[in-house]
């Protein structure tokens, strides 16, 4: 990666500011000297964000061979509880040693979970693979984000996070791909070995690059946070059990116990000093970071049920094909790399509208969910799809910039780090959340398009509530704040 001290520093200094406020063309960004930094953090995104798709499609193929179709929730939900874990624990991890070596050590791990995958006899053995998938994944994709904080200038921010965006829609459609192609013309074994090599070579890359490492904590001489790691860990655990199989005794005990577990770290975490995993009151809407993480978690929470329901209901209410059905939710993918890519170049002045504007249209697209996924017809719920990933394309290259731009210089890294954290945790604790709306509103009992109708209603009507909190976190995140007009310069 770069080797430019300077840049993970705040910019100060009128010629930075400056700098700030011009457009930055692709063609400037992808030939300045971060371009070969951009492309490693592009392939540990790709690691991370293609893998649940490419499993998802050589799953059917894994049961029929070593059976556990028991376990094949599992299959995903360890993955995201390590992939949360690993978040928390990687901002950290970037303070005390830089980035090589968290980095290379998380694609090594993810390497050797895909290995352990690949030569399973058993379903429990490949679950454990997927364990360490998750964990590796996590860490490399929260790492990601961490070094386009601190080792972009902050007028290659947007750029940088639109790139991040377009491989997130890359692998909607080259996921499912590349796994049916093992499927077809190989095997699933040989899915996880093809993914194992690209995190070997990912390894191999981030060591021979060398590159400086990044300002560390002061309190390396600490203990690790096994503790509160040990709590989020459990927290999630609780939620994926009760959203894995969804009924009211199960789901609902589940859920509230892992709450508790959540806010027992979150209350750990508040009084470790230099040892945080997160930013200081990290869901405080007050607070820079606590108004950005606060509207990613809500809204998180509030368009999970697209992904995790939508092609369920929309099949049951408009009797289209699963196909149909799942490009409609790659929709969403669509418009978010086309809306990335499209406002990317803005300079910093635009950063509190394309917030501001990004936010709102998400919101917009769930009140659109609930009038269109029960009443139709198909093509308005794949526009209000498209609208929900653009809107946070429009925002989310802007978020970071602006948050490390208004927080202080010490909690940049952590900022980086629990940006996909948090969102994952909303997507963990959104799902299970809106699994208990669905159940209680007669999903197990579905005959017909009607019932299906009267389900979709209820789910989507109860994310609304999570959408204006995200609207109200946003407001606060976009307000001037001494003076600034929107700059994203610090803030007094």
């Amino acid at each position: 990666m770069a080797d430019t001290d300077s840049d993970t520093g705040s910019d100060t200094g009128s010629d930075t500011e400056k700098d700030t406020e011009t457009f930055v063309s692709w063609r400037e960004f992808l030939a300045s000297p971060y371009a070969a930094s951009l492309a490693l953090v592009c392939l540990a995104v790709w690691l991370h964000a293609a893998d649940s798709l490419i499993v998802a499609t050589m799953l059917p193929s894994i049961v029929a061979e070593i059976g556990g179709v028991a376990l094949v929730g599992w299959s995903v939900s360890l993955y995201e509880i390590g992939s949360i874990v690993a978040g928390a624990a990687s901002a950290l991890l970037a303070m005390r040693f830089g980035l090589r070596t968290p980095m290379s050590m998380a694609a090594i791990l993810f390497g050797l979970g895909c290995l352990l995958s690949a030569v399973s006899p058993t379903m429990p053995l490949l679950l454990t693979g997927r364990i360490l998938q998750g964990l590796g994944g996590g860490g490399l994709v929260a790492m990601g984000f961490v070094a386009v904080g601190l080792i972009f200038p902050r007028r290659y921010m947007a750029r940088a996070m639109a790139a991040v965006s377009t491989l997130w829609g890359v692998s909607a459609f080259a996921g499912p791909l590349v796994g049916g192609f093992f499927v077809e013309y190989a095997t699933w074994r040989w899915g996880f070995a093809f993914f194992a090599c690209q995190a070997f070579a990912l390894a191999l890359w981030i060591v021979l690059r060398g590159e400086a490492a990044v300002s560390r904590s002061t309190a390396d001489a600490t203990g690790f946070p096994v503790r509160r790691l040990s709590l989020l860990c459990l927290a999630v655990v609780l939620v994926a059990f009760g959203g894995v199989e969804v009924s009211i005794p199960r789901t609902v005990p589940s859920v509230v116990a892992g709450l508790v577990c959540l806010i027992a770290f979150l209350r750990l975490d508040e009084r470790a000093g230099d040892t945080r995993l997160l930013p200081h009151r990290p869901f405080d809407p007050w607070r820079p970071a606590g108004a950005a993480l606060l509207m990613i978690l809500s809204m998180s929470v509030a368009t999970i049920p697209v992904t995790a329901f939508g092609p369920l209901l929309v099949t049951a209410v408009h009797g289209v094909s699963a196909l149909t059905a799942g490009y409609i939710v790659a929709c969403s993918s669509i418009g978010w790399t086309v809306m990335a890519v499209l406002v990317s170049g803005l300079p910093e002045r635009f950063d509190r509208l394309m917030i501001a504007l990004g936010m709102t249209v998400v919101a917009l697209s769930i009140l659109g969910f609930l009038h269109a996924v029960p009443e139709g017809p198909v093509w308005l719920i794949a526009l209000f799809a498209a609208m929900e990933g653009g809107g946070f394309g429009i925002a989310w290259t802007f978020v970071l910039r602006r948050t490390m731009g208004l927080a202080g210089a010490d909690e940049a890294q952590r900022i980086s780090g629990a940006i996909p954290t948090i969102q994952r945790l909303g997507y963990a604790l959104g799902a299970a959340y809106v699994g208990i709306v669905a159940n209680a509103s007669g999903l197990l009992s579905i005959e017909t398009a009607g019932d299906a109708a009267k389900v979709a209603r209820w789910v989507f009507a109860s994310c609304v509530p999570f959408a204006a909190i995200g609207l109200i976190a946003m407001s606060a995140l976009v307000r001037d704040r001494s003076g600034n007009r929107g700059s994203g310069g610090s803030s007094s």
